[in-house]
């Protein structure tokens, strides 16, 4: 029975191993078939792969020499092209940011004149003309911790004196109808020249020391240099500017400092000066500020000569108020003293002075301004003065840019001065034509219309009216009618 099975079993087996070497024989072939498709792959992975490591060699040829070449590749030249663009605005970009925070003004002012009422024969009374040109700026450093810091330069040039000549001859304490005029040179007219007119240093520093920036409501400035004391002093925002308000000196900053020549200015207009000022904004709508200054002044100290030997000291109190209403004023007091100044008679005495600039806007488009000067020691030719005045907007009369300015000033003849007699040189030559005794007080009044052509043009007609110049009691009144055109940038 065993041998029954098993001979059952060889047999089956035998009849079944044909079956299975045919099997076998299609699967060899499968995997024979599937080999030579992988050698093939293979192969062409291995081209593949050398022709990315030429291609790659040359990109890193390439990008080692800053040439575009016609023979690079495509991607090695697109690269190249765009950091060129890259390179080529980080230029522009680097210059920008090097004139970040620059400031710069370009102005060119025009002024025609002609005065009448003045005695038959004075001298540089016709019509005049006069331009000046100014260029200013402002350069900010950099910071020094906390500390902000800047350098500040202003440059002038001019020519013509305009009516001023004319006027200072007949005796004028307001001397200067035109005090847009400027001229800096030597007696000829064609040499006028281009002067650094200020160049000056200022640093601000937060308060207190070591404090936090961010939340500091005070600061102390110090600044350095030569300067136009104006820009620090005496400032006014209605009656402060006279190449688009007031012309007449008288009008434009405190007589006594300006036309009656109390701040001892070089030739040109400047001087040397040390200002320290301590600022406090803790109240917004109440700031105040504090400031103390020496400058040279004189013959000698305005020019660098010996500019402390007798310098023009003066401190200064402001304030920022809301008033009307909500509306904004400025007020200011101050004070200033000079050892070696010069009396009417050419006596060098002390001179000590105080005064007050106020501006207040009263309405939305009218603000008012007051200044009050007084000598209080000293003899000069005038030796109290007052000006009062009024912007007024152009809405009011549907020229919103427009601005119409009236203001008029008085200047009372000091005491010492009305015990002598003056004489006058109407034409220049020497020899005086008359003399008289001074009274009573000098009298000026302006009215100006400007009219704005565009952001930077406006011209402006200008009348004054000057009466007993001089404290002439027998002076007649004069009339100067003048046109002013202002090109700013």
């Amino acid at each position: 029975m065993r041998l029954v099975k098993l001979t059952a079993a060889l047999v089956a087996a035998g009849l079944t191993m044909p079956a299975l070497a045919a099997s076998d024989n299609a699967t060899l072939e499968k995997l024979a078939a599937r080999l030579e498709k992988l050698e093939a792959r293979n192969a062409e992975l291995e081209k593949e792969v050398k022709s990315l490591k030429a291609e790659s060699e040359q990109v890193a040829r390439s990008l080692d020499n800053d040439r575009i070449s016609e023979n690079e590749p495509e991607l090695t030249t697109r690269l190249k092209a765009t950091e060129n663009d890259v390179l080529a605005m980080k230029k522009p970009a680097k210059a920008i940011e090097a004139l970040e925070g620059i400031k710069a003004t370009a102005a060119l002012a025009t002024v025609v004149q002609g005065a009448s009422g003045l005695p038959a024969g004075t001298e540089d009374a016709g019509t005049q003309l006069n331009y000046r040109a100014d260029v200013t700026v402002e350069l900010p450093l950099e910071p020094i911790g906390d500390i902000e810091h800047k350098l500040f330069g202003g440059f002038r040039i001019g020519q013509g004196e305009g009516l001023n000549t004319a006027f200072a001859r007949l005796g004028y304490f307001a001397s200067a109808p035109n005090a847009l005029a400027f001229r800096a040179s030597g007696a000829n007219s064609d040499d006028s020249v281009v002067i650094l007119g200020q160049a000056w240093y200022q640093a601000a520093i937060p308060l207190p020391f070591g404090g936090f920036k961010p939340d500091s409501r005070e600061k102390l400035e110090i600044t350095f240099g030569k300067m136009d004391i104006f820009g620090f002093f005496d400032q006014n925002v209605v009656a402060g500017d006279e190449s688009k308000q007031f012309l007449n000196s008288a009008l434009v900053h405190n007589p006594l400092l300006d036309a009656g020549g109390e701040a001892g200015v070089d030739a040109n207009g400047f001087q040397p000066g040390f200002i320290a000022a301590y600022a406090n904004d803790s109240d917004k709508t109440q700031p105040w500020r504090l400031s103390v200054a020496a400058f040279g002044a004189g013959e000698y100290g305005a020019n660098y000569q010996k500019s402390f030997n007798s310098p023009l000291f003066m401190a200064q109190a402001e304030t920022q108020l809301k008033l009307f209403g909500g509306l904004t004023g400025h007020y200011r007091t101050y004070a200033w003293t000079r050892a070696e100044a010069i009396d009417f008679n050419g006596t060098m005495t002390r001179h000590t002075g105080i005064g007050v600039s106020i501006d207040q806007r009263v309405d939305d488009g009218i603000t008012l301004f007051g200044r009050y000067g007084n000598l209080v020691k000293g003899e000069a030719a005038f030796n109290q003065a007052v000006a009062l005045g009024a912007e007024f907007n152009g809405s009011y009369w549907g020229r919103g840019a427009d601005t119409l300015g009236i203001g008029g000033a008085w200047l009372q003849a000091g005491s010492g001065y009305k015990s002598a007699s003056t004489e006058i040189d109407i034409n220049g030559d020497g020899i005086a034509d008359y003399a008289f005794i001074p009274s009573g007080a000098e009298t000026v009044a302006e009215v100006y219309y400007r009219y704005h052509i565009s952001p930077q043009f406006e011209l402006s007609p200008d009348f004054q009216w000057l009466t007993q110049g001089g404290a002439n009691p027998d002076a007649k009144s004069a009339y100067v009618l003048g046109l002013r055109a202002n090109i700013v940038y």
